[in-house]
């Protein structure tokens, strides 16, 4: 009877320790198994390595959108914060550029339309059977029929008590001197612009400068800080004063030199048909007083 009691009792002490010890790892089983095993997956992208562990797609990510930046510095923020006095200096700049060009194109247009018509009296006055009918050979327009009209008209006129006193050499002399002259001053008009804007265009650029400079330094000021990118924005803005007045003035100077090179070449070549006409205006008159002594 004994024996049966201690094995009755072995038994349910097996099977105690065995239900303490089965019933944990079981709900542990059960959960793994009621739980779905994860999936891992490793996207590559451009720019990085993506690791989901969950099964799902997760699309790469959207390149970033270029903005564009703004400048502001340059010109434009030169006129858009400008004040009255450097959208005026910046003004006058662009009219000295303006004009100065203008000037040099219709200067040279001008010197080569007389040099063309010099060509022409050259090939036509000179084999005209008369005087007064090598004039009527140049263009109305021609600079040189100007000329010969003036030496031709001062022999028809040297007459009358107040002209009689002058001398007709003198008399023709001075009536083509004054034409050449004429054209002489013609061909010089716009020259003294070209010659102002040359030696005042880089001090308006400088005026400009040194304002410019006064109001980025006043700024500076006001905000109380004075690192590199608060002083060298309007700093380099007002120095653009001083390039836009150097690009204007280079140019009125070299335009300056080269028109009136050009000038000293017509005009010697005006001069020098005057010489000619006149020689040949004082030996028609002398031709003429021989055949009046005879």
């Amino acid at each position: 009877m004994n024996k049966m009691m201690k094995s009755a009792r072995i038994f349910a002490s097996a099977t105690v320790l065995a239900t303490t010890t089965l019933l944990p790892l079981q709900s542990v089983f059960a959960e793994e198994s009621a739980t779905p095993p994860s999936m891992v997956k490793v996207e590559i992208s451009e720019d990085k390595i993506q690791i989901t562990d969950d099964g799902s797609h997760t699309p790469p990510p959207k390149p970033a959108a270029t903005q564009e930046v703004h400048n502001p510095y340059g010109l434009e923020a030169l006129w858009r914060e400008g004040d009255i006095v450097a959208k005026s200096t910046l003004f006058i700049l662009v009219l000295m550029s303006i004009g100065t060009w203008y000037i040099m194109v219709t200067k040279f247009i001008q010197q080569a339309k007389i040099k063309r018509q010099g060509k022409e009296a050259e090939a036509k006055f000179w084999d005209a059977a008369s005087i007064d009918s090598a004039a009527e050979t140049l263009d109305e327009s021609s600079a040189y029929r100007f000329i010969a009209e003036k030496g031709i008209n001062s022999t028809k006129k040297h007459g009358g008590n107040l002209l009689e006193r002058i001398d007709f050499n003198t008399w023709v002399t001075i009536s083509i001197q004054r034409a050449i002259d004429k054209i002489q001053s013609h061909l010089s008009g716009g020259l003294a612009f070209l010659a102002t804007v040359g030696s005042t265009a880089p001090f308006v650029g400088l005026f400009g400068t040194v304002w410019g400079i006064y109001h980025a330094l006043t700024a500076i000021g006001i905000s109380g800080q004075a690192s590199i990118d608060k002083v060298a924005g309007p700093v380099g803005e007002a120095l653009i004063m001083t390039a836009i007045g150097l690009a204007v003035a280079v140019p009125a100077v070299l335009g300056y030199n080269w028109l009136t090179r050009r000038n000293k070449a017509v005009l010697d070549n005006v001069r020098t048909f005057g010489s000619d006409l006149h020689t040949v205006l004082l030996s028609g008159e002398i031709k003429n007083n021989n055949n009046d002594t005879k």
